[in-house]
């Protein structure tokens, strides 16, 4: 019987898993520049061309020359998971570091990697400014790469990164001699406008060597050889070839998805002692990755599409034991159908982590498997995800932020959303934290009093993107709306809006929000103050001088508890409105911004006061 071919008793046989076909330019000039000085080996291209079996090919071969790499990968979270991809690939690489000999900079590493609390020197002094904070970071992570002898980092999807591990690679390539070759995997229509990645990948370092690699769909004839290395090596017709290329335009991951649908739903047949289709003319191979995937999993029994389901909602390379936990099965239904889930090639199981991390073969898989997934079990799904993730150490608080969001769990969501934003603040990460506390706002429906405290959290000037206030304001006025409120809470959900929508730039809009809020708002309160302040700022239509500085010379005393953050904060809007007025009095109050902070927040905070007092100091000649 020729290889392949059909059984005897109907069935066809097993698919195998396709050679790496059409991919040795790649590997040569690969495996030639990373030989060199370390270098930095771009790989960009579209969803499934390859990439990650192209640097997966080069590892295994890497590994056989004794070249020690570290891996890591940036996964889609919905919201970003600071040096995430860094974090993981030292992790995964390293088993303990008590043999390492690391100076004391090793102690800035220990809000991310606790486990090692017990080997890795004291924590440093803590420093004022954000920026100090992270460069120290950064330098400590050079220097445990360094003592791992590490020849190469690579890190896959930098598409999704979030701005500290892009900021940590331009660290990297800047220095003499740059301590790692880089080789870096993304798809160039994913990456924002505004991402640092750009700025990697066009202006690197003088003397730095770049390489860029763009892997190119196959071929019909690389198609031919594709296809023919599932089938056991059988023929594939010319015709047969063809038409699969045609329609999944040589992308590697298209073809293989096509070809296992229509291997599930029995369209081949041996035919002139080839593979062909069964009705080439009547039955096309599905458009998109998307829907020949969701006809596979159709197929497939109610265990077997949960387990899939799990792993879709988990989104990145997760643990057997967590997956079986999401999935609600015994172990005994879980076992067998998460074996045929792997059997099918819907999941794999990647061995060069020694915990053995199970994942979809490709994010496409991943996406259009979870679009699928019926809207009140996704739900179950993400709240035992959020639960079981809770039992980690350390605790993934952005996962668990997302999964309680998504599982409609708000106060873990914003309990986990506010840790989460508060160790990017302290990692010096304001813009993803100021994205982490949007994206809570802006999707969960919450309660007057969360909402307020969250909305004022966010440093709208970190947020990118043409509109971050739209969604917000729309998240107030439905709390207006829809809740039952005290006048007092209806008071700061009012006055919520007023300040978004003025630094938004709608200036008399805003005003009049805060206008109607006065009255009820808390006498002595913090609110009440910023409120006046607001008032007193010169924008808008113009008015007399002396209205604005009424509503700061009428202040009433300051009366109730106030946290040391929102007297920082006040002092600086007081200092900076009384500046725009052009009062002399400005400059004793801008004198009273502090140099020096401890906290990460106020730093932030002490900074947009100073650029205030010298954009001021500029306009009025000074």
């Amino acid at each position: 019987m020729v290889a392949g071919a059909r059984k005897d008793d109907g069935r066809l046989p097993a698919l195998s898993a396709p050679r790496f076909v059409g991919r040795d330019r790649e590997l040569d000039t690969l495996g030639s520049a990373l030989e060199r000085t370390p270098v930095v080996v771009l790989i960009d291209g579209e969803a499934g061309i390859g990439k990650t079996r192209l640097l997966r090919e080069f590892l295994a071969s890497a590994a056989e020359r004794g070249r020690r790499a570290l891996v890591g990968a940036c996964l889609e979270l919905r919201v970003p998971y600071t040096l995430g991809a860094v974090v993981d690939a030292v992790r995964d690489g390293v088993d303990n570091v008590a043999g390492l000999r690391l100076s004391g900079l090793g102690g800035a590493l220990r809000p991310l990697f606790p486990e090692w609390a017990d080997e890795l020197p004291p924590a440093p002094e803590a420093l004022d400014d954000a920026t100090a904070a992270r460069h120290r970071l950064f330098r400590a992570f050079v220097e445990i790469l360094g003592r791992l002898d590490v020849a190469l980092l690579a890190l896959e999807d930098v598409h999704w990164a979030d701005e500290a591990t892009l900021e940590f690679l331009l660290f990297l390539v800047s220095r003499r001699p740059q301590p790692v070759s880089l080789v870096l995997t993304f798809r160039r229509d994913e990456v924002p406008s505004a991402s640092l990645l750009l700025r990697l990948a066009s202006r690197l370092p003088s003397g730095t060597h770049l390489v860029r690699l763009t892997p190119e769909p196959l071929d019909v004839a690389e198609t031919v050889s594709f296809v023919s290395s599932m089938l056991g090596g059988g023929y594939v017709s010319h015709e047969f070839a063809s038409f699969l290329h045609a329609r999944t335009e040589g992308v590697p991951l298209a073809v293989e998805e096509s070809v296992r649908l229509m291997h599930d739903r029995a369209d081949l047949v041996r035919r002139d002692g080839g593979w062909a289709r069964r009705r080439l003319e009547r039955i096309e191979v599905p458009p998109t990755i998307r829907d020949a995937m969701l006809e596979r999993v159709q197929r497939l029994g109610p265990d077997t599409r949960t387990v899939l389901y799990a792993a879709a909602v988990l989104s990145g390379p997760v643990d057997i034991a967590t997956l079986r936990a999401v999935t609600g099965l015994s172990e005994e239904r879980f076992a067998a159908q998460a074996a045929e889930a792997l059997g099918n090639g819907l999941l794999r199981e990647d061995r060069q982590d020694r915990h053995g991390q199970w994942s979809f073969r490709h994010s496409l898989a991943c996406d259009a498997v979870y679009d699928a997934i019926p809207a009140g079990e996704r739900r179950a799904m993400h709240l035992r995800a959020g639960r079981t993730l809770e039992r980690c150490f350390p605790a993934p608080v952005a996962q668990l932020a997302r999964h309680f969001r998504l599982a409609g769990d708000v106060e873990a969501a914003c309990r986990y959303t506010e840790q989460a934003s508060d160790l990017c603040v302290q990692s010096g990460d304001v813009a993803t934290s100021a994205l982490l506390l949007h994206s809570l706002v802006a999707t969960v429906p919450l309660p007057a009093r969360a909402l307020v405290g969250l909305v004022t959290r966010i440093q709208f000037q970190a947020l990118s993107g043409a509109d971050p206030y739209s969604a917000v304001i729309e998240a107030l006025r439905s709390a207006l709306a829809g809740q039952v409120l005290t006048p007092v809470e209806r008071a700061s959900v009012r006055f919520q809006v007023g300040r978004v929508l003025m630094v938004a730039g709608e200036i008399e809009a805003g005003r009049r929000e805060i206008l109607t809020a006065m009255p009820d708002l808390s006498p002595g309160s913090a609110e009440t103050a910023r409120a006046r302040v607001l008032l007193a700022l010169p924008l808008g239509n113009a008015r007399p001088v002396s209205e604005h500085l009424k509503w700061l010379q009428e202040a009433p005393p300051l009366t109730q508890p106030m946290a040391s953050l929102d007297r920082l904060r006040l002092s600086v809007e007081r200092a900076f409105a009384l500046l725009m007025l052009g009062e002399e009095a400005g400059w004793s109050a801008a004198l009273e911004i502090p140099d020096e902070v401890q906290d990460p927040q106020e730093a932030s905070v002490v900074a947009i006061g100073h650029t205030n007092v010298g954009e001021e100091a500029t306009r009025w000649g000074r």
